[in-house]
């Protein structure tokens, strides 16, 4: 699979979204992370380790646990892909609006 690819397979899962939306906050440890999730503290670890291989969460030892956290530089590739797409919309868009300027009829 490619980076993209491995991305979006990480985020297509429910539970990783909502561990991913927690790390908005903040850097957390994986018991703070597991708190109101319907699953169990090691299934968390698992989830963490799938973000992490996609390049999406960071991790460092403080003391005997981890801390986990967003990492900005797989943000970074992920936006810049999406902004890739609108890009392309929007020179379809101008395309279409100047061929609508020279009275053409755009397909």
């Amino acid at each position: 699979m490619t980076y993209i690819e491995d991305t979006l397979v990480a985020l297509a899962d429910p539970t990783r979204r909502a561990i991913f939306e927690k790390l908005k906050r903040g850097a957390a440890p994986v018991g703070v992370l597991a708190a109101g999730l319907p699953v169990s503290r090691p299934a968390v670890s698992q989830h963490l380790k799938v973000l992490k291989q996609a390049g999406l969460v960071t991790d460092r030892a403080e003391g005997v646990r981890r801390i986990y956290a967003i990492n900005r530089a797989g943000l970074t590739a992920m936006r810049d892909w999406i902004d890739g797409f609108w890009d392309t919309a929007l020179e379809g868009y101008a395309a279409a609006f100047e061929d609508e300027a020279n009275g053409e009829e755009h397909k």
